[in-house]
């Protein structure tokens, strides 16, 4: 009598759960060696390359003492900015097609649909925090910027920020899977949220009614919550983190009932 592989995987590992962890794993180490290979600095590029747009941007407002609507140090006020940008977004980015191209994978009955987009997922959440608490680090070292006021509302509104864009990748991802429009249309859809996004400006600047218009945006909410965390008294921020929790959920829940579905089409196919 043939062996059940999902029972003897149970049996070896523990328990199912374990099974994906490990499965995860695997796949967030063939994510590194495929797009980053072993050459060069590998993975590493992981961490440099928001790092290296963060800088670059930081150049740009220092070199031009670009107007930003406050008077926070523009150092820190663009680290805080597009180092949350470039998360959000290069994370629907990379779930966006990606079952497409890791499709034989899914003749492994371990492997799910769901585990591909959290590996991605999380290898952008690890690399988009790594570049961004080394950029606070090494700008603080030569004294270009100081340490948040209050580190753990930064932490808070940065898991928030990764919540949503895990769930908009989750979303984008499935339904990438049944149209590819989604694939055309994200890219400049991303890059018209991005002024509306809080990287470079503070909604205090802005016009009440259009303030309050562009709040219902889950990521000005996130980015006005760390960036009080990171200068406190310094600015006045607008946001209401109760909305973006249940935003999240409402996306996540959303997402995760697509994803099923992906689920049930690749057991079919």
């Amino acid at each position: 009598m043939a062996s059940n592989p999902s029972l003897n995987d149970t049996k070896l590992g523990g328990s199912s759960i374990n099974v994906q962890v490990r499965v995860i794993y695997a796949l967030l180490v063939r994510e590194l060696l495929t797009r980053y290979g072993r050459n060069n600095v590998g993975f590493v590029w992981l961490i440099l390359e928001p790092m290296l747009f963060t800088l670059t941007i930081t150049a740009i407002w220092t070199a031009t003492q670009s107007i930003h609507g406050s008077d926070l140090p523009i150092v820190a006020f663009a680290v805080t900015g597009y180092s949350a940008m470039m998360m959000w977004r290069n994370m629907p980015g990379r779930c966006i097609g990606a079952l497409t191209s890791n499709k034989p994978l899914l003749f492994h009955r371990q492997v799910r649909p769901l585990d591909v987009y959290v590996a991605r997922n999380f290898l952008e959440f690890i690399g988009s925090s790594v570049a961004f608490i080394f950029l606070i680090t090494a700008f603080w070292s030569v004294d270009w910027m100081k340490l948040p006021e209050d580190a753990l509302q930064v932490l808070g509104g940065w898991l928030m920020l990764a919540w949503f864009g895990m769930g908009l990748a989750l979303l984008l991802g499935a339904i990438s899977e049944r149209s590819e429009l989604v694939e055309k249309l994200w890219s400049p859809m991303s890059y018209l949220l991005f002024p509306f996004s809080g990287a470079a400006f503070i909604a205090d600047s802005l016009p009440e009614r259009v303030r309050e218009v562009l709040l219902y945006l889950p990521m000005l909410n996130c980015v006005e919550f760390i960036r009080e965390g990171y200068f406190g008294s310094m600015m006045k921020a607008h946001y209401d983190m109760a909305y973006v929790a249940i935003f999240n959920l409402c996306l996540t829940f959303v997402a995760l009932v697509l994803v099923r579905g992906l689920n049930v089409e690749a057991d079919y196919e």
